[in-house]
């Protein structure tokens, strides 16, 4: 089995592994080493010489925030596919950093440096609220995504099944485990007992496992596979999307119904969410009811899951939540 070369913080390290991969020039050296945001699943760096800045990212057999977590260590390489399907779209391409590189062997990346930027993650703090023109911005780059690169425009593919498996495990079966591990009172007190009753509902739980099975099956359209604040980046020159590594083709229906479930969670006004859901269906078509129906599997998940958010929601809204969830998957129904 290949030896893989683990990445460290160490500029000594860093560089000769740099010079190695011809990344560094041989007189070049390493002025600084920076974090750039609190990344979840990988080892990310940003690393500065006198000359230039670029980004290092390497996926490892575990999750980077969550080690005790495994996750598919060649998802930095899907990543890679995704820059390369994407690299003759001028519009899609320029929203998003470059691939400078890329390290099969020991599943590195080495990506474009897009500044200081901030992700959209302080949404979820009260009282805070999304420009419509970032919304336009948002909807606007994700539509284009769907309707340049799917099964009619495109014969490449990319399945990307382990990391679909992953995302399967925390997204659909996991927040309905009786035991999985995951102490609710600790996040919030009394979701532990709000959490239980969604755990017993045999209906929800047939409505969450049909739509389960259909996110595990190929569909025809390019994701991003998490478009959500978190992988949307506000930087110098405009808003720039980051983070494909669950990318795979799938159904629309699936990406915008995470992207509207995390504008309701953070609070964004009715209409808003109703408007990022136009400015996409102005330009690609979209089933409404599934939208809906992964929009509520994704506010179950990220309230009863492991991969929780910062929510300024108290128990009682997120029960509301919650049961808004539930009533679209079984009131409105899934067959």
């Amino acid at each position: 089995m290949k030896k893989v070369e683990q990445l460290t913080a160490d500029k000594t390290s860093l560089e000769s592994y740099l010079k190695g991969q011809a990344w560094l020039l041989l007189n070049e050296k390493i002025t600084a080493i920076e974090i750039p945001g609190a990344g979840n699943m990988n080892f990310v760096i940003r690393v500065k010489t006198r000359e230039r800045s670029f980004i290092i990212k390497q996926s490892r057999e575990y999750v980077e925030k969550y080690p005790q977590v495994a996750a598919p260590v060649e998802r930095a390489l899907r990543e890679a596919e995704f820059y390369q399907l994407i690299s003759k779209k001028e519009s899609i391409k320029n929203k998003m950093p470059k691939l400078i590189g890329v390290d099969k062997k020991n599943h590195v990346l080495n990506l474009e440096d897009l500044g200081n930027g901030v992700d959209y993650t302080f949404l979820y703090q009260k009282n805070m609220h999304l420009d419509v023109a970032e919304l336009e911005e948002i909807m606007t780059f994700v539509a284009k995504l769907h309707k340049t690169i799917n099964t009619k425009t495109n014969k490449a593919r990319l399945p990307n099944r382990e990391m679909r498996k992953l995302n399967h495990e925390h997204i659909f079966i996991y927040p309905y485990l009786s035991d999985n591990g995951l102490h609710l009172d600790d996040i919030l007190p009394g979701l532990q007992e709000v959490g239980l009753a969604f755990k017993e509902d045999m209906s929800l739980k047939h409505a969450v496992k049909k739509l389960g099975d259909r996110y595990l099956e190929d569909g025809k359209t390019l994701l991003h596979g998490d478009y959500y604040p978190g992988s949307w980046l506000k930087t110098e020159d405009g808003i720039k999307i980051i983070d494909p590594e669950f990318c795979f083709f799938g159904d629309v229906e699936f990406e915008i119904g995470v992207t509207l479930a995390h504008l309701k969670m953070a609070n964004q006004p009715d209409a808003l969410v109703e408007k990022a859901l136009k400015i996409y269906k102005d330009l690609n078509a979209i089933d409404d009811l599934l939208c809906k129906q992964f929009m509520a599997i994704e506010i179950l998940r990220r309230i009863l899951g492991l991969a929780q958010l910062p929510l300024s929601f108290d128990l009682e809204e997120r029960k509301a939540l919650l049961n808004e969830a539930r009533e679209i998957l079984v009131t409105k129904g899934i067959s």
